[in-house]
């Protein structure tokens, strides 16, 4: 618990530093989740993500943060690769992969993957992620900010 505040705080510094500037081609979301796993029990994740968009309403971007697994009092770093639509100016559907790494877990590396849908309005985005981070299914809630 004590390693929590200098992984977050160095996570939010590489994020800036590593951020593209303000355009119409990228953007930058940063989101706090809320997670069920299934194997692990709670989780509650901090992320930055920046996407820029493809064609139509698709987007294609990258998250990455810090989780905290309170009952394994472990930390894992999320990295996932994000396909989003947006179907309307009111919802979106995603999909997303990536390795989670878990510190201090007899299996570090795990495989992720998900689908997430919900609801916009302006910047602030709600939505929830229902999928797999190995060995076991995971169900979520997210809520995101895009600058």
């Amino acid at each position: 618990m004590n390693l929590l505040r200098p992984c977050l705080g160095g996570l939010l510094a590489v994020g800036l530093l590593v951020v593209p500037s303000s355009s119409e081609a990228a953007s930058v979301r940063i989101g706090l989740g809320a997670d069920y796993w299934f194997d692990e029990g709670a989780a509650f994740q901090l992320n930055l993500g920046v996407e820029t968009h493809l064609a139509g309403p698709l987007h294609l971007g990258g998250r990455f943060g810090v989780s905290l697994l309170p009952k394994a009092d472990t930390l894992g770093i999320p990295i996932d690769l994000v396909l989003r639509a947006d179907l309307t100016r009111q919802f979106y559907l995603e999909g997303l992969v990536g390795p989670w790494l878990v510190i201090d877990s007899g299996e570090t590396l795990r495989a992720h993957a998900a689908f997430g849908f919900g609801i916009k309005s302006g910047a602030l985005s709600f939505g929830l992620e229902v999928g797999y981070a190995s060995p076991e299914p995971i169900i979520g809630v997210r809520l995101g900010y895009r600058f």
